[in-house]
C-alpha cells in the first residue's frame, strides 16, 4: 500500500512532509518522534511560539483514508480518522457521499494509537470505524 506521512512540529508553522513511506516503516516513524520532549519544551514556551500539538498524519493513498494523531499530554492522545463515507439523514431517506468524513476519539493511550496505526497498515477499516466513531 501507498502511505503518505506528515508531521506537525509544535514550533514550526509549516507542516513537515515526510513523503511516501512503506507500511513497515510507519510504526518506526512514530517511534522516532520525541513526543514527550515536545511536550516538555511546550511547557516552558510562550503561547505565540506554539503552532500545533505534536501530530503525525498517515494517509493510505489507495483507500483515501488516514489517521491524524496528536499528543496532548501524558497518556492523552487524540486520534482522528478520515475516510470517504456515505452519510444518511432525515431518517435515512437522504444520503450523500462525503469524501473526507472525519471522526475523532480523545483520551487514548499510546497502545490505542499503535493499535489504530496497525489497523490502518493492514487496511482494517472496520476496526477503525468501530473504535473512532
Amino acid at each position: 500500500m501507498n502511505f503518505s506521512v506528515s508531521f506537525c512540529d509544535p514550533f514550526n508553522p509549516k507542516i513537515v512532509e515526510l513523503g511516501e513511506i512503506d507500511a513497515d516503516k510507519i510504526i518506526e516513524t512514530f517511534d522516532k518522534i520525541p513526543w514527550r520532549d515536545y511536550l516538555e519544551k511546550m511547557i516552558n514556551a510562550e503561547d505565540r511560539e506554539i503552532h500545533y500539538s505534536p501530530s503525525l498524519a498517515v494517509e493510505n493513498k489507495e483507500q483515501n483514508c488516514g489517521l491524524d494523531i496528536s499528543f496532548i499530554e501524558e497518556n492523552d492522545w487524540y486520534i482522528f480518522f478520515k475516510r470517504p463515507k456515505r452519510v444518511k439523514w432525515l431518517f435515512g431517506l437522504i444520503s450523500t457521499m462525503q469524501k473526507s468524513y472525519l471522526t475523532d476519539i480523545t483520551k487514548q493511550t499510546e497502545k490505542d494509537v499503535r493499535d489504530c496505526l496497525q489497523a490502518l497498515i493492514r487496511n482494517d477499516l472496520d476496526f477503525l470505524e468501530n473504535k473512532i466513531k
